[in-house]
């Protein structure tokens, strides 16, 4: 079994030949909209249980790492304008640098007959267009595969061992079958790939960051589910 450990959300950076695409939206970039508050935070404590990890900083209004190249919004309202040939740089340069970097070490390992599973680490804000998510940590899989149901069992039994006051979901704040990195990799390994996506309630960060407590107990409760 080798955990897999991504951030697709892990900051809001735009490298400088991009900067006018975002001119007066310097604001927009550090918000939700622009990255996963937290997230990279808590992908840099987990990585030591990792046997292959990989992240990017690059901000998801540039370019949607976490969304298929035909999704409607894998250019943001302020890319979707750019030339063709700007499109493919983007595409070219991140997109598919990042996402190929991943998926090729995934099949060398399914090649080898190993199993693998893939945890993307994600945070969520605390209130979209008005309410409320009623959530600590979301766990989002496809509940139709029975291994990814039996390990998110496992995880959230082991998260509220090390911490019984957890609000724990499955499939929230978003369905874990949307389009997504997780999804597409599910249909290119449909055998010996477990594909889950952790989202943690940004509530919790502070100066993005999330409390070592968390952090300690998330580590915990991942590492009691790798049985190697």
């Amino acid at each position: 079994m080798k955990l897999v450990l991504t951030c697709e959300h892990g900051g809001a950076q735009i490298p400088k030949r991009f900067e006018s695409f975002f001119i007066n939206e310097k604001t927009t970039l550090q918000t939700h909209r622009g990255f996963d508050l937290g997230a990279l935070d808590v992908f840099k404590y987990l990585k030591p249980l990792a046997d292959f990890s990989n992240f990017s900083e690059t901000s998801r209004l540039l370019i949607e790492l976490n969304r298929s190249l035909h999704h409607k919004n894998l250019f943001s309202e302020f890319t979707k304008t750019a030339t063709h040939q700007t499109k493919q740089r983007l595409i070219d340069g991140y997109y598919l640098v990042y996402r190929n970097a991943v998926e090729n070490y995934i099949k060398k390992q399914i090649d080898k007959g190993e199993t693998v599973i893939h945890l993307s680490v994600h945070s969520f804000t605390p209130k979209l267009n008005g309410t409320k998510r009623t959530c600590d940590i979301g766990l989002l899989y496809d509940s139709s595969n029975d291994e990814e149901s039996k390990f998110c069992n496992a995880f959230k039994s082991n998260l509220l061992l090390e911490n019984p006051k957890l609000n724990i979901r499955f499939n929230y704040p978003y369905l874990g079958k949307s389009d997504g990195f997780t999804t597409a990799l599910r249909k290119h390994f449909p055998e010996h790939y477990l594909g889950i996506e952790l989202e943690i309630n940004q509530a919790f960060a502070h100066q993005n960051a999330m409390p070592s407590p968390l952090k300690h107990q998330i580590y915990g409760a991942l590492k009691s589910c790798l049985v190697r």
